[in-house]
């Protein structure tokens, strides 16, 4: 094997370890009581995050390859970003099992009736769509209507920070640094994205 692919092949177990040993060290830290006084509230925050840090290095991805001309770091945007979409859904299937207890009048209605899980249920949806659309067989279906759809990364990547904003109870540091890293790496494709909403 190749000096080259051995390296592509250490990134990629590097990512997926890096997303998955987060999700294992929660089995340990639940029932050992180290997410707090509300674990409930507390893991459902860890599994909102840790989506909105891994679609974050997603987005990094390109820029990345860019400047440090590597080639092979280009094969990682899609294990992150499904691991985004897995942190995400998770952290949705958290909140309607342990904080709702699937009671779905309820569920409903926090969803009209509160903005910030509106915009975090539309985020999922717009998440399940770039995720279903990433199969290689519908990629090739889709010919150039795939990429216009994956435009759309770039609002949700958005909407995760604002969604996160609304969420806390007080605060507005963290969730404003993560929105200018946003706007910064949105700002390095300005060219591209201006180029293809004028086509």
């Amino acid at each position: 094997m190749s000096l080259k692919k051995v390296f592509a092949l250490a990134l990629h177990i590097g990512v997926h370890l890096a997303a998955l040993l987060p999700l294992v060290w929660l089995f340990w830290a639940v029932p050992a009581g180290e997410l707090g006084g509300d674990p409930v509230e507390e893991l459902i925050h860890f599994l909102g995050l840790g989506a909105l840090r891994l679609l974050l290095l997603s987005l990094l991805i390109a820029p990345l390859v860019k400047y440090l001309q590597i080639a092979a770091l280009f094969k990682l945007r899609r294990p992150l970003g499904l691991w985004a979409y897995t942190w995400a859904s998770l952290h949705f299937f958290a909140w309607l099992a342990l904080d709702l207890v699937f009671e779905w009048g309820l569920i409903a209605e926090e969803i009209i009736k509160r903005s910030y899980i509106l915009l975090g249920f539309s985020l999922w949806l717009i998440l399940s769509a770039l995720a279903l659309t990433s199969l290689p067989r519908l990629m090739r279906a889709m010919k150039g209507k795939w990429q216009t759809l994956h435009w759309w990364i770039y609002p949700a990547a958005i909407m995760g920070c604002i969604h996160f904003w609304w969420s806390l109870k007080s605060g507005w540091f963290e969730p404003a640094v993560y929105l200018l890293i946003t706007l910064v790496l949105i700002a390095l494709r300005k060219k591209k994205l201006l180029g293809a909403t004028a086509r």
